[in-house]
């Protein structure tokens, strides 16, 4: 089954689908996300068709924020699909020298702590400050609870990877299917 967004404002045109196979493409107009999307692809075992023209000129936020929301409504419509599945999932991820955690529930109240002191404010061009807000996005436009921390610092790409890497795995644990066919919630629902 293939699920597909198109946004546009302003400041972005996305167009964002996720499809059933492990064939991505990521233009993003931005280097660095698009190696951190890749490897979400490749990580959670979501195939990534994403397309994006934006305001880079004036910085990377936009761009990768609305990535972000969109990425995030996909992931709801997905959810929302699902009769069941496992819905928490867990990952410590190490990165060379780097250690990730994410915590991931696929729960229908939205809430991201984050919690990653970078060691550089750059990679390449790309802000670290807007890792979180690409998160924040995500989460809030997918309904999910999630917890990410970097635990052990050290190149600042691997840290970045790591969360990354890290949120994708637990994702896919919390998206797998469930043994017991029916919604994972003792109210029955999970809006």
């Amino acid at each position: 089954m293939a699920y597909q967004i198109n946004r546009e404002t302003k400041e972005t045109k996305i167009a964002i689908e996720i499809i059933e196979g492990n064939d991505s493409h990521v233009q993003t107009g931005i280097g660095f996300l698009d190696h951190m999307l890749t490897l979400f692809s490749f990580h959670s075992g979501l195939s990534l068709k994403i397309d994006v023209t934006g305001d880079t000129w004036v910085d990377d936020h936009h761009t990768t924020e609305d990535i972000g929301i969109v990425l995030g409504q996909l992931l709801l419509q997905i959810i929302k699909d699902k009769s069941h599945f496992e819905r928490y999932g867990t990952q410590y991820l190490p990165m060379d020298e780097t250690l990730a955690r994410a915590v991931v529930d696929i729960s229908g109240r939205p809430y991201l702590h984050f919690d990653a002191q970078f060691s550089k404010e750059k990679v390449g061009t790309f802000d670290t400050e807007i890792v979180e807000e690409f998160f924040r996005a995500l989460v809030i436009n997918a309904r999910l609870t999630v917890h990410l921390d970097l635990l052990r610092q050290g190149n600042t790409h691997h840290e970045i990877e790591a969360i990354f890497k890290a949120f994708a795995r637990a994702l896919k644990q919390a998206l797998s299917p469930s043994d017991i066919n029916r919604i994972p919630s003792s109210k029955g629902v999970i809006e």
